[in-house]
């Protein structure tokens, strides 16, 4: 009982201490790092989610493109950063597919970042040229099964989520279709839109850019849930292969040792952001879909993609 008494003011002064710096966090502009290019869908979904932080958090959430090493750069930068809560990586499928595919890059991941809050994803939409006479997942995997390694499917470069779905299909359909890498997909989409390619698993926002195209047929959507775009489309794990769960998803993380104060309120407020109106309005123009979680959520659910693109990596061989 003494050693209550002793201990008690201690933990009341830690308790106070957390309040205080949820409370006053942030007194300064936050860098928010971004792994891509100006324009490229991470790009601007953060700088979307970043606006509007920055007006919850009365502090400016600054976008800043550190592009290189598929994306590591930008994660090393926040992995070495201090963890006071003023620089974050808004991170990708791609951060956790980094993991396996590109792993000396002179931090741990699983160590030395956490995860905040997941906050949105991309579909890619399966879509295949009129010239390859396919018109569902069927006919494609029968067509496919007749002429292995000859279906040549464009991709947004190694690695990428788009790369990653037509390589996941391959496994899970017993099937061999060779993957043709760009640096990015409006340039596998020329190709494919000329008839070079035959088909490509494209992101939404560059699949809705073709939507009216003649020369394309978008077969279906790469997740679970219907894509937000294009809820008439189907999806792949509709059509016959059970389980398939593809796409870009968009998740904020933090140094290790930020405090959980920080953390909270980082979540808190980029959750508020993309269930906003104005987040929304932007999301529907993207082809976004909001989530939100949880920092624990969020965690559960980094483990879970670090492990399954692992695997899918590994299975297929992919190197850089």
């Amino acid at each position: 009982m003494r050693w209550k008494l002793l201990f008690a003011p201690l933990i009341s002064l830690s308790c106070i201490v957390a309040a205080a710096a949820q409370e006053t966090y942030p007194t300064r502009p936050v860098r928010m790092m971004v792994g891509l290019g100006a324009g490229s869908s991470t790009d601007v979904t953060a700088r979307i989610v970043g606006q509007k932080m920055g007006q919850i958090l009365g502090q400016p959430v600054v976008v800043e493109n550190r592009g290189g090493a598929a994306g590591n750069i930008a994660t090393g930068i926040v992995a070495h950063a201090a963890p006071d809560g003023y620089t974050l990586l808004f991170g990708s499928v791609a951060t956790t597919v980094n993991v396996t595919l590109s792993p000396q890059q002179g931090f741990d991941f699983a160590k030395d970042l956490v995860p905040v809050a997941l906050l949105a994803t991309v579909p890619n939409i399966l879509v295949v040229h009129t010239s390859l006479g396919v018109a569902s997942v069927d006919e494609l995997i029968a067509l496919a099964k007749k002429r292995p390694g000859e279906l040549l499917v464009g991709c947004s470069g190694i690695g990428t989520s788009p790369h990653l779905s037509a390589e996941l299909f391959n496994l899970m359909a017993g099937v061999k279709m060779t993957s043709i890498p760009y640096q990015g997909s409006s340039q596998a989409m020329s190709d494919l839109l000329a008839g070079r390619t035959m088909l490509m698993f494209t992101p939404a926002p560059t699949a809705l850019s073709q939507k009216s195209s003649a020369d394309l047929r978008f077969i279906a959507s790469t997740q679970l849930k219907r894509a937000g775009a294009m809820p008439d489309l189907p999806t792949i794990d509709e059509l016959g292969l059970k389980g398939f769960d593809t796409g870009v998803w968009f998740g904020l993380f933090a140094p290790a040792g930020t405090s959980k104060a920080v953390i909270d309120r980082l979540a808190k407020s980029a959750n508020e952001a993309i269930h906003s109106d104005e987040v929304l309005a932007a999301f529907k123009t993207q082809g976004i879909d909001p989530i939100g979680s949880t920092p624990e959520e969020f965690a559960v659910y980094v483990t879970s993609e670090i492990e399954k693109w692992g695997k899918v990596v590994k299975a297929a061989g992919i190197r850089r």
